[in-house]
């Protein structure tokens, strides 16, 4: 669960709960445990303020040293299938908390940028649906770009891909309209945009789109989104690995300048060419 929902309900917050009762119960200090387990104590630390899940091995150990059976390693079963059990588990809350958002769309222009049109062709990809089901769909995710404006605006900086904005949808309209959308969005104050172009190589972020979600909590969670999976990042370690990452391909992209110049160009060759005639 994230932020200040009822999160005793969750399987993570029951495990985090369980490893500091037993501590308490036992009347150790984080370092007398480090002692009895061989972990070190700031991991442990992280175990119980809910930093980490950790392994199952740990878990195990700690069930040994408490003599808690394997109430501690089912716990921790249950936390990490609780993890995985949607692919958008946990990211719409995430999201409609964050105060600001640092994204990577590795092929497609990014939920929060895109037009009706284009949101529409991407569903359509995604499977057979009703047209009722696909206008609800459609409509869902544009009404997530209300963070977008207004006095509580998210800061939003946007990393695209140079093949998210090299591929277009089939119609043309559609795809002018999207180019035009990205343009505008550049220009708002608290938009960022930048074009990490074909020519840098191969990067640790090429298999894969990345969100990092600042948290009013003072928390940064992460979001990485294949084309078939997705999962909710929060360990600490992991989630620095991926800022790591991200704010080093930040530093191989196009300017801000350059990126809106290259989208004002792009939209003008589009829209400068005429139709091909259909045979």
């Amino acid at each position: 669960m994230i932020g200040n929902g009822d999160e005793s309900l969750s399987a993570r917050a029951t495990f985090r709960g369980e490893l500091l009762r037993q501590r308490v119960h036992n009347g150790w200090t984080l370092a007398e445990l480090s002692e009895r387990t061989r972990y070190d104590g700031s991991y442990l630390q992280r175990l119980e303020t809910g930093g980490r899940l950790g392994s199952i091995d740990a878990a195990r150990v700690l069930d040994r040293t408490y003599g808690t059976g394997e109430l501690l390693h089912n716990l921790w079963r249950l936390a990490k299938r609780e993890a995985g059990a949607s692919r958008f588990a946990g990211f719409g809350e995430a999201e409609a908390e964050a105060t600001g958002i640092h994204e990577f769309s590795v092929s497609t222009v990014p939920g929060l940028l895109q037009t009706p049109g284009y949101a529409e062709a991407l569903l359509r990809m995604e499977g057979p649906a009703s047209e009722q089901v696909l206008a609800q769909q459609v409509q869902a995710r544009i009404a997530r770009q209300d963070r977008l404006t207004g006095s509580g605006a998210l800061q939003y900086r946007g990393l695209l891909d140079e093949s998210a904005i090299r591929r277009p949808v089939a119609d043309r309209q559609v795809w002018a309209d999207q180019l035009a959308r990205l343009i505008q969005a550049a220009r708002e104050p608290n938009i960022s945009l930048q074009i990490v172009p074909f020519g840098i190589g191969p990067h640790p972020l090429v298999m894969s789109s990345v969100q990092l979600l600042w948290l009013p909590s003072g928390r940064t969670v992460a979001y990485i989104e294949g084309s078939w999976s997705g999962q909710l990042v929060q360990e600490i370690e992991d989630v620095e690995r991926l800022r790591l990452s991200y704010d080093l391909l930040r530093d191989s992209a196009l300017s801000t300048a350059d990126s809106l110049a290259l989208l004002a160009t792009m939209l003008e060759d589009h829209t400068s060419c005429p139709t091909p005639h259909q045979t």
